[in-house]
């Protein structure tokens, strides 16, 4: 069932970038707050509903205490969203993607771990990558800059990067928060550590979510349901894809962490069928080799463990 779980998380988050990017427009001002809060409210349902549901002996102190790690999280995606207003899906998403290699840099810097010759390599894969994509970004080879001015389209462009930084922290820190021996989660055990995480980090997005409809309100913005139907269904997507994540990494982890990893490679080839996202061949080489990077990375860093 693993294999399942681990192929629907993968599916379900490539059409949730999809619906993020559909749900997307540069004209609508506060459209990457409304995202966040359709993702905080269908969060906060699948929340109530695991408390309800299932026996966690949840805490509600655990909502202080993993609070690092949502806002970095929630914070990264924030960015994400606001990207997608001026960036193409086929350019944010892999470069989004590379946190896991970012984390991985991290992990050798602060924690001093040690990784193979291989990782490295696949991490000098994304990081030519990423400044390719970057160098054709400056250099003209897009008219972003003539559309959006030359401040905008800096500032958009920084989005995903800032999404990668954050994200990359966040999963640091998870990896103190998630182990048993030190976290400063209560009322855990082994078997329900990584629910309570996930349920103090849904809990969080409904409160932000919450937050965003009184700001709304204040600043006089109508959110109208019936017309945000792609950003409730990229919400509904995100949240039923940390359902099938939590089954898929408890099986065979090794298998299912690059699998969920080709997310980025979903999310590029529903982009072009859909969206009709066009890219230069430089740019497409460029992506190219970051996605070889992620992969192998994931690959590599699976057999490792």
């Amino acid at each position: 069932m693993w294999f399942i779980f681990a192929l629907l998380t993968t599916l379900i988050w490539g059409l949730a970038e999809l619906f993020y990017k559909k749900g997307s427009n540069q004209s609508e001002k506060y459209g990457h707050l409304k995202v966040s809060f359709f993702v905080g409210i269908a969060m906060g349902i699948h929340a109530i509903f695991i408390l309800l549901t299932q026996d966690i002996n949840y805490n509600l102190s655990n909502l202080i205490h993993y609070l690092p790690v949502s806002f970095c999280y929630i914070f990264s995606m924030c960015l994400s969203y606001f990207g997608l207003r001026y960036i193409e899906e086929s350019i944010s998403d892999p470069i989004e993607n590379t946190s896991g290699a970012l984390c991985t840099v991290l992990c050798v810097v602060i924690l001093g771990e040690t990784i193979s010759g291989f990782s490295v390599l696949a991490i000098i894969t994304i990081i030519i990558g990423i400044l390719g994509v970057g160098f054709l970004e400056t250099r003209g080879d897009t008219n972003r800059q003539k559309k959006l001015g030359k401040k905008v389209a800096i500032l958009a462009f920084m989005m995903p990067f800032l999404y990668a930084i954050f994200d990359a922290i966040g999963e640091l820190l998870d990896i103190y928060f998630l182990d048993i021996s030190r976290t400063p989660l209560v009322n855990v055990t082994e078997d329900t550590i990584e629910m309570v995480a996930n349920t103090s980090y849904e809990l969080t997005f409904f409160i932000l979510a919450i937050i965003l409809l009184v700001f709304m309100k204040i600043k006089k913005t109508k959110i109208e349901v019936p017309k945000q139907k792609d950003k409730i269904l990229a919400a509904v997507c995100e949240t039923a894809g940390q359902f099938t994540y939590v089954y898929a990494m408890s099986g065979n982890g090794a298998i299912a962490a690059p699998m969920i990893s080709s997310v980025c490679i979903v999310s590029l080839l529903l982009s072009r069928i859909f969206l009709k996202e066009k890219l230069s061949k430089k740019q497409y080489f460029f992506i190219s080799l970051v996605l070889i990077g992620i992969l192998g990375l994931a690959i590599i860093e699976s057999v490792n463990e």
